[in-house]
């Protein structure tokens, strides 16, 4: 199979993958919020701030080492998973008794249990991790998204089941730990891997090396992200947080339906061709233009439909989140630049000069949240996407470095997509001016109407628009369609 057949081959499966996750999680999620209230999302995500912080230092970046690695032993997976079940002991037992202290802080005693037993997904995280990063590394994408949708049914199962008789916010925590135990029981014999202890530390010195430079850039990656949940709780408190990061959930979801489906697989790619700068650069670009238009349709959507969109599936406890969403939504264009920039610059172990542009934009985004809290959680989600855009251009600043590329090669890349979305934002305001107004008033009928004369009109002009640099992406849907 060619590089590019092997692309194609392993894309579709993570997109298969999660295009059932997304769908799951998004329908689950409904559930979920009509049995739940803000403040129990809250909690957790309040929790998670801190525990997510201390993943990076489980993982320590070394199941990344792993798949970027030109060989990777079976020894070598044992130091690493032997060094991340220490890591994660030490770091339960640090979680658990700093846990009353947490709650004191936060004046909640729910916190104290409910960060013990959150935090034990420290302990049986390698398990989870190992055969995870073997098959990425084997590009055994297939295997990956059936276990994925496995897990995931079965842990939102167990979590709306307990929310249904009560629960509250256990009923995420359990279904949470559902899910890990599942994924792992799973996952072992899929990858053909056990659990070794080694003790022969030596051999992971540059695994190690490699994978604290990656862990550091996604700590202070995953604080900036994680800043306005931190800054929410300490002002406007939980209610807040969870009405905010249901629009930022919404926002980010074609993102990690389709960016996610790309990044582990061009990643991979970029390790193996790190040494050719002409096909490192094709993919880059290549992927900029595909994605930006596959994904672009939806933002335009959410800009436009996140009132109705949310009222219809939340209903109305949760219609404050409709303006995060449609904020965060024209985050997408640097969203995009960012993640395939640092993919690049992961690869090409760039990670060093990557990580003053995440420190930077760590202090640029609690500055910009801090400013913008009087303005709530709407001022709040234009922080971010002022932080996200300077992120971001510095990022493509230095992959087109690393790369030797033009720089106003995005412009090229993303031309398709904004010449097809032009026309798509013509559409729905041509829609929306000759609908009558009592359907414009039916919420349902008026995201039905919308989204099937979007769709259409967006359909059709990507298949027969004479654009040179979709003509393999025309013939190959033409086909499938068997239009051609």
């Amino acid at each position: 199979m060619s590089t590019g057949q092997s692309i194609h081959s392993s894309v579709a499966w993570l997109f298969v993958g999660n295009s059932g996750r997304q769908v799951l999680t998004f329908l689950f999620g409904i559930v979920l919020a009509r049995l739940l209230a803000p403040e129990d999302f809250g909690a957790l995500l309040t929790i998670q701030v801190f525990t997510g912080v201390a993943a990076f230092f489980a993982g320590g970046g070394m199941g990344q080492a792993l798949i970027r690695a030109k060989k990777a032993t079976r020894k070598d997976y044992d130091i690493v998973f032997t060094m991340q079940l220490i890591i994660g002991c030490l770091i339960y037992t640090v979680f658990y008794f700093l846990a009353p202290w947490f709650a004191k802080w936060y004046d909640n005693p729910l916190y104290t249990n409910l960060l013990r037993v959150t935090a034990l997904s420290f302990i049986y995280r390698p398990f989870v991790n190992l055969p995870g990063n073997k098959l990425t590394r084997e590009m055994r994408f297939k295997a990956r998204a059936i276990i994925a949708f496995v897990s995931l049914l079965i842990s939102s199962t167990t979590s709306i089941t307990l929310a249904y008789y009560g629960y509250g916010v256990w009923s995420l925590v359990w279904g949470g730990i559902a899910n890990a135990i599942v994924t792992a029981l799973l996952l072992a014999p899929t990858a053909r891997w056990r659990p070794r202890l080694s003790l022969a530390f030596h051999r992971g010195r540059k695994l190690a090396k490699y994978g604290m430079l990656k862990a550091i850039n996604d700590i202070v990656f995953y604080l900036r992200t994680q800043a306005s949940i931190f800054l929410l709780s300490r002002t406007l408190g939980v209610s807040s947080v969870g009405l905010y990061n249901k629009g930022e959930s919404l926002a980010r979801i074609p993102h990690t339906f389709l960016t996610g489906s790309v990044y582990p697989v061009l990643f991979r790619t970029l390790s193996k061709e790190q040494e050719n700068q002409d096909k490192c650069r094709y993919l880059f670009f290549r992927s900029i233009t595909l994605l930006a238009v596959y994904a672009t349709p939806f933002y335009v959507g959410l800009i436009w439909l996140s009132e109705p969109l949310i009222k219809t599936i939340y209903g109305d406890k949760w219609l404050a989140s409709a303006g995060p969403l449609s904020i965060l939504a024209m985050a997408w264009p640097f969203w995009l630049m960012g993640n395939l920039s640092g993919n690049v610059l992961a690869a090409k172990n760039w990670l060093h000069r990557e990580l003053f542009v995440q420190i930077s934009s760590l202090i640029i985004t609690c500055l910009a949240i801090i400013i913008a809290l009087p303005y709530g959680i709407d001022g709040v989600a234009w922080a971010i996407v002022g932080a996200t855009a300077y992120a971001a251009i510095h990022q493509y600043f230095l992959a087109t470095s690393c790369l030797a590329a033009k720089r106003f090669q995005f412009f090229v890349a993303i031309v398709p997509a904004l010449l097809l979305n032009g026309l798509l934002a013509l559409t729905l305001y041509g829609v929306d001016r000759w609908l009558p107004e009592p359907f414009r008033s039916d919420d349902l009928f008026y995201l039905l109407a919308m989204t099937l004369a979007g769709g259409a009109i967006y359909g059709l002009c990507f298949l027969f628009l004479p654009f040179q640099t979709l003509r393999p992406e025309q013939r190959r849907w033409k086909t499938k369609l068997r239009l051609a």
